[in-house]
């Protein structure tokens, strides 16, 4: 092998076994901080919907296009509406991580037929999109209580059949409100329960006067009662009122000819009462999976509809639940800078873990500061542990029966000894001054 090829094995060796533990310790600290920090977020989370044909549904598919970008499964789970999506969420035997849910559902607190103490906390991501309360009636029902079958109070529902909204979703709740705040009692409405395609069957075969129903305008069932002829939509002349009274209300308008312009649907402004829809999550989602829907809600939910504004959501205004850290930190910032240059699992893991690093770093800082003098001394022992032979050689000469013949043979071979070691570049100095003193040496034993 060539004495350079040689040498450089050497210096890769001693640099090895010197640092050796060094970068044992270092993996070992990574291992531990990514261990205990997880900060690579799980690859499926449950989303809590609602009903078929509703706008959540609609949503969590589009949610579920924008999180397969990063390779994030999201399992939709259909259910009756935002008080289920509550009690599944606060419920620990429950996989549901995240839901969509109405305001003002957290003001009665969900249960569970089981253990009602055991509760798991939860946190909000924002508010995401306005959910109006939508009270369609039929024209013919309503020509009973006024001639021009036009309504514009709830009180004016007194004696139809309502239907009011499956049990467990958040209809049946902002109903109640409703007839509490006009001192109505609820047998003054003929209520039903049904679901909401059921509902709208049953609405548009006349076995029905009117229903509510609380949804964002995205919704299908909405769009199509809404041109439908012979469905009318009760406008709330009072809707600053009922927002004054309510927190989680809010006066809004369904603008002239935002459904249909060429044909004008509807004839003009609308005032309306609108809740508004929060992302809502366990406290244990991963941090990670907060800030990709919080980001994900932005580019659904910026562009404005019929009713909000562009840029008006996501936001976190309007929150009933604690704001998660990360999705008052993208609010506050905008999303990581990051993640502008780096591919997301490397900028979330960089995110994640820069506090563990630098922690790291302190530590092994001062440690790395012994690997140089630890190489160096291991290099130059292959050196000088040749000076104690030579020094045994050099004090036989004082014996005046020293057998000098013997010596020059041992000196010989140390000689030789010598010229096989092999030491980098820099530190072949140290060995030709070894080789001299052994040539000094072997001038004194001739």
């Amino acid at each position: 092998m060539p004495r350079v090829i040689r040498d450089t094995l050497v210096s890769v060796r001693e640099m090895l076994i010197t640092g050796g533990p060094f970068i044992v310790l270092t993996a070992a600290l990574l291992a531990g901080a990514y261990y205990f920090l997880k900060p690579t977020p799980p690859k499926r989370v449950v989303l809590a919907t609602g009903p078929e044909q509703g706008a959540y549904v609609a949503f969590g598919k589009r949610y579920q296009e924008e999180l397969k970008r990063f390779g994030i499964e999201v399992v939709l789970r259909p259910t009756a509406g935002s008080r289920e999506n509550l009690r599944l969420l606060q419920d620990p035997k429950q996989d549901v991580q995240i839901a969509f849910v109405q305001g003002g559902a957290g003001e009665t607190p969900a249960t569970t037929d089981e253990g009602a103490q055991e509760k798991l906390p939860v946190m909000s991501l924002g508010s995401v999109f306005y959910e109006p309360l939508w009270l369609f009636y039929r024209a013919d029902a309503a020509k009973k209580i006024r001639r021009d079958g036009l309504l514009t109070e709830f009180t004016q529902l007194r004696g139809l059949r309502v239907n009011v909204g499956a049990r467990g979703s958040g209809s049946p709740g902002i109903v109640n409100r409703m007839l509490l705040a006009n001192q109505m009692e609820r047998t003054d409405i003929k209520r039903d329960n049904l679901d909401l395609t059921p509902a709208v069957v049953a609405l548009l075969s006349g076995k029905l006067d009117a229903m509510a129903m609380v949804s964002a305008p995205e919704s299908p069932l909405v769009q199509m009662l809404l041109q439908t002829p012979g469905i009318r939509l009760l406008e709330f002349d009072q809707a600053e009122a009922y927002a004054r009274r309510y927190r989680y209300l809010n006066p809004v308008m369904l603008p002239r000819g935002v459904v249909d312009l060429p044909r004008n649907v509807p004839t003009h402004d609308l005032d309306m009462v609108a809740t508004t829809c929060s992302l809502v999550a366990r406290e244990d989602l991963h941090p990670a999976l907060a800030q990709l829907f919080v980001q994900a809600a932005a580019r659904i939910h910026s562009s404005g509809g019929w009713i909000s504004k562009t840029g008006q959501f996501p936001t976190q205004s309007n929150t009933e639940f604690p704001l998660a850290r990360d999705a008052e930190r993208y609010y506050r910032n905008g999303p990581p800078a990051l993640q502008r240059y780096l591919p997301f699992w490397l900028a979330n893991l960089v995110d994640r873990m820069w506090v563990a690093l630098f922690s790291i770093i302190a530590i092994l800082i001062p440690l790395a500061r012994v690997v140089p003098p630890l190489y160096q001394y291991r290099i130059r022992s292959r050196i000088y542990k040749w000076y104690r032979h030579l020094r045994q050689i050099e004090n036989a000469l004082t014996d005046k029966n020293a057998d000098r013949a013997r010596l020059l043979v041992e000196l010989d071979d140390l000689d030789v000894k010598v010229e096989r070691v092999a030491v980098p570049l820099a530190y072949a100095d140290e060995l030709y001054a070894l080789r001299s003193a052994i040539g000094l040496v072997r001038k004194r034993l001739r």
